[in-house]
């Protein structure tokens, strides 16, 4: 019955969220409940983590029905690394969101969605059906409108609707897919799929799934071209609830893709070369889009979508050391762009802007918390031997060796844009000379918050950064961890196996 404990995640999850709502208007409380839950919710999922480590894949069928027919909960490898990654943002971000989101947005509600969003999150990672990952979308689409329009200002419900419209033809896209599967295989069971589809003599028609699927995980992921909803929407609400979007959101539609894709949909030449070139759009697109953006939170926006298009870039490649480095820049991406939305939140603190045009003075103003920011922004680049620096020699190196030449081109301009990118920004924001900005009447800046509040914004920062620091100069255990992964999923048969046998 141990193998029970790899839904004790998601069941504490679904716990927290119930439990605050019933200290709807206890606000301290709340703040208490959510703080001291996603402590418990990390230390679960690390000892899920360590199971898992030790005993391999592990499944619970939900109600005793068995697979292929029931729902099934699977937790290979990285399903839990990212349980565990999420457990981790969500702590940060409570912290976070207990000294900069308003009472106001509290009030509604910010507290129980965010856990039901995390809930939504770790559901997906550690389901093995098909359609319960929709359902799993469903929630964390749900909870993420309500979150991303909490406070009701102009700019949230219009970032809201370019969100909410993109995100819900995906999933239409999504459902389509999934029913164009049923009706080839007559299953949804993910580890069923990989023997039945790879059996489908009609390939035309399973290369149209796995086009759908990817344009339904793509734009989840936005990858180009549906991906203008993200710099539209991200910026929009408060710092906290952009911070786990961004480390987040987007990856759950990169994991989509990496299981769909290394477990069903597995060795075709044809999505191989889609999936190449779909990454060399993405960067160029994001990394173009960054260059020309004023709004630091615009920045890091159109940085996420830049980034995204290594991971796709990898998984296109679809060796076990190309997969290696798609996995190490994802545990490496999920901590940094969490932490940088927190970044501009604490910017924004400061000064009551985010126009890079507008700030300046930072390091001589804030000469300690200018260098913590200086960790997320570096281990961003991938400064040796900061964290983003260890992928890249896997991605690059496994190009050179699949001879896929405009692929390695893409990312040397991404680590070179990114470099100019983040030079820029320190230069504007940190370096030149502070310009005098009106002081808004009713805006509690930084230097006003009391000492508990300015830890709660400072805090999670530092323990993102320290984390992004052992990412960095811990890489072998990283590597060693990511490797494992690779392992798994191009050799499925253990998944498979444990998914399927019943005894």
């Amino acid at each position: 019955m141990m193998q029970h404990l790899i839904i004790y995640p998601l069941l504490f999850q679904l716990f927290l969220s119930i439990v605050l709502m019933f200290f709807w208007n206890k606000i301290n409380a709340q703040k208490i409940i959510s703080i001291g839950g996603s402590i418990i919710a990390v230390a679960l999922s690390a000892y899920v983590f360590y199971f898992v480590w030790e005993n391999g894949t592990q499944k619970v069928n939900a109600g005793d029905w068995d697979a292929p027919y029931g729902i099934v909960f699977v937790a290979d490898t990285l399903a839990v690394t990212l349980v565990l990654l999420t457990a981790l943002s969500g702590l940060a971000v409570s912290v976070f969101s207990a000294g900069s989101v308003i009472k106001d947005r509290l009030r509604f509600g910010y507290y129980p969605i965010f856990h039901f969003l995390l809930l939504g999150l770790t559901g997906a990672f550690l389901t093995g059906d098909l359609f319960n990952l929709y359902v799993w979308f469903e929630i964390i689409i749900i909870s993420s409108f309500v979150l991303i329009t909490i406070g009701g200002e102009k700019a949230q419900l219009e970032g809201a609707v370019k969100y909410f419209t993109l995100n819900i033809l995906a999933s239409i896209i999504f459902l389509t897919a999934i029913a164009v599967l049923y009706g080839l295989t007559g299953s949804l069971n993910m580890a069923d799929l990989a023997g039945k589809v790879a059996a489908v003599e009609n390939r035309g028609l399973v290369e149209v799934a796995a086009i759908l699927f990817l344009v339904g995980f793509g734009t989840k992921a936005s990858i180009f071209p549906l991906y203008f909803w993200l710099p539209a929407s991200y910026h929009t609400p408060p710092a906290a609830v952009s911070a786990i979007f961004g480390g987040l959101l987007t990856k759950v539609g990169v994991y989509a893709l990496i299981r769909v894709f290394t477990l069903i949909f597995v060795g075709d030449v044809f999505l191989g070369e889609i999936l190449m070139v779909l990454a060399i759009l993405t960067i160029f697109s994001g990394g173009v889009g960054a260059l020309v953006q004023n709004n630091v939170r615009k920045v890091f926006s159109y940085l996420i979508i830049c980034h995204i298009g290594y991971m796709i870039a990898g998984l296109g490649m679809f060796t076990e050391v190309a997969i290696t480095g798609v996995i190490f820049y994802l545990i490496h991406d999920i901590m940094v762009k969490t932490n940088l939305f927190m970044v501009s939140g604490i910017i924004f603190k400061i000064k009551s802007s985010n126009s890079m045009r507008a700030l300046g003075g930072f390091y001589a103003n804030y000469p300690k918390l200018s260098l913590l920011i200086f960790i997320p922004l570096f281990s961003l680049v991938g400064i040796p031997p900061l964290s983003g620096f260890w992928p890249k020699i896997s991605l690059i190196g496994e190009g050179f060796k699949t001879e896929s030449y405009w692929t390695v081109a893409a990312i040397v301009f991404a680590s070179f844009i990114t470099l100019v990118i983040i030079a820029k920004l320190w230069a504007e924001v940190f370096w030149k000379d502070a310009k005098e900005i009106p002081e808004k009447p009713k805006f509690e800046y930084f230097s006003d918050l009391n000492k508990t509040k300015k830890t709660q914004f400072i805090v999670p920062i530092v323990f993102l950064s320290l984390i992004s620091l052992y990412i960095g100069f811990g890489a072998e255990h990283i590597q060693i961890l990511s490797a494992r992964i690779a392992n798994e999923l191009m050799n499925s048969q253990q998944y498979i196996d444990t998914v399927l046998n019943n005894s």
